[in-house]
């Protein structure tokens, strides 16, 4: 199930998208589901059996929109935590010259970075050096604290994408990344959640980004140097996962600052990221 955030007319709706439809949980419901996807995490095991139902039997047009009538928002627009796994690919280790590491790199990003799928990447006044990273992300589906790598699957709720943008420049002149890797818009994130049943395999999708329509990046989750049941319970040793948590798993080789001559983001410019199971993430630039 692709469980989604959108408005029509102004008007908040959780929904469920299927090809080029969004179908109103709100609308179909009659107020038994929330406005936040969230609250629909944390209250998953009866809810998403009741929207599977519900979807089967909807035969309500009322409740029905085309894609093209829809707003898509982001589906957390305010995690409790956004954490972002650095170096998880090994061709991306190799063309930024770092060595692949021992164990996960971990840093984060805020709320003050999510924003939509066609929404708007700005480009801070501060940074001359912005960049794209296609990401996988987690999103956890209940409190996790102290899981082991076996049990990690049962805290997963599923997946969406996530764009790690990131102001190279900041980032390696601070020598710490956060001021570099959450500016304000710098985290698209949707544009649906896919849960876990649906996504199949996470280790076996294929991710790529295209800029202004040229293939920029083009991989495979199962490349990823940390797996997910490894991240979830690394994070889980320290910190309490919550529901709702975002946990971007790293971005496959491609990326303009390891590219001859390096390709930073300009205004104008396009960006689309597909992940297989998901969908296609769509942003373009505000300089």
């Amino acid at each position: 199930m692709k469980i989604a955030a959108f408005s029509v007319h102004s008007q908040p709706h959780i929904g469920v998208l299927q090809e080029e439809r969004a179908i109103s949980l709100t609308l179909l419901s009659g107020d038994r589901f929330p406005l936040c996807v969230k609250t629909f995490i944390e209250k998953s095991e009866e809810l998403l059996p009741l929207a599977k139902n519900l979807i089967e039997q909807c035969d309500s047009d009322d409740a029905v929109f085309p894609i093209s009538d829809v707003k898509i928002l982001p589906p957390i627009p305010s995690p409790e935590k956004i954490i972002c796994v650095g170096l998880n690919y090994i061709d991306h280790c190799r063309e930024t010259g770092m060595e692949p590491p021992a164990s996960p790199v971990i840093f984060s990003k805020y709320a003050n970075a999510i924003v939509g799928h066609h929404d708007a990447v700005e480009i801070p006044s501060n940074s001359n050096e912005v960049d794209f990273e296609a990401e996988l992300a987690i999103v956890i589906g209940k409190e996790a604290k102290h899981v082991s790598e076996e049990d990690a699957n049962d805290y997963v709720f599923g997946y969406t994408i996530m764009n790690d943008i990131s102001a190279r420049d900041l980032q390696f002149k601070d020598g710490q990344w956060s001021r570099g890797k959450t500016a304000d818009t710098f985290a698209p994130t949707g544009p649906v959640i896919v849960t876990k049943d649906e996504a199949g395999d996470p280790h076996n999708l294929s991710i790529s980004l295209e800029l202004n329509g040229e293939i920029m990046q083009d991989s495979n989750t199962n490349n990823l140097i940390f797996t997910i049941p490894q991240i979830i319970s690394f994070l889980s040793q320290s910190m309490t996962l919550r529901p709702g948590d975002l946990i971007a798993t790293g971005t496959p080789p491609g990326v303009g600052m390891g590219r001859s001559p390096k390709v930073w983001l300009k205004d104008g410019d396009r960006m689309s990221i597909t992940i297989e199971k998901i969908g296609t993430l769509s942003n373009y630039v505000k300089g």
